[in-house]
């Protein structure tokens, strides 16, 4: 990683250019391609390179001071802390849910994708069980007056355990007890 020295007189980092090489000159974050990267105005010059923009929310956001979200201690507001995630997630059987709650009210996909200002396509790939993204199945909870959120189970892991001592090795997995 370059080591950068902001020069207040300048409004730019002093820095090795990351393109000819140049050490200790004003640098300026720039976009070449997809990559940012820290470049002389010589070089920003000759290349044609344009000054990285931020967004002017984004700069306001940076600028603002942040809430801090607990870390691992599972405090903080919800949905932006790891720790409270996986409370819930999506029913296995959600595209069958979807189906009967909209053959019960007796609307056809067009009827369903209509009421929830959505695409009959988007209707048809819940229906095929294709995952459907958040906001949509809040609008399928909302619409239909179903819960296709529950509480999340844990996973079922399979514990293999050799015996010997010798630690678990592939082909003991693979054979998984058969023997």
């Amino acid at each position: 990683m370059m080591k950068h020295r902001h020069n207040k007189g300048l409004g730019a980092d002093m820095a090795d250019c990351e393109l000819c090489g140049a050490m200790k000159v004003s640098t300026r974050s720039v976009l070449m391609g997809k990559a940012e990267v820290q470049a002389c105005k010589r070089c920003t010059d000759k290349m044609g390179l344009d000054e990285k923009k931020v967004a002017p929310g984004l700069s306001q956001a940076r600028k603002a001071p942040t809430p801090t979200s607990g870390g691992y201690s599972g405090q903080g507001r919800k949905g932006k802390d790891i720790m409270l995630r996986g409370e819930k997630e999506l029913a296995s059987d959600f595209s069958r849910r979807v189906s009967q709650a909209r053959n019960s009210k007796g609307w056809d996909k067009h009827q369903l994708a209509r009421k929830m200002a959505e695409k009959v396509n988007i209707i048809s790939n819940v229906e095929s069980g294709k995952r459907p993204t958040d906001a949509v199945i809040r609008k399928l909870e909302r619409t239909l007056g179903i819960t296709l959120m529950v509480e999340a189970t844990p996973d079922q892991n399979r514990h293999v355990n050799s015996g010997d001592g010798r630690g678990l090795t592939l082909g003991d997995f693979l054979l998984g007890g058969k023997e």
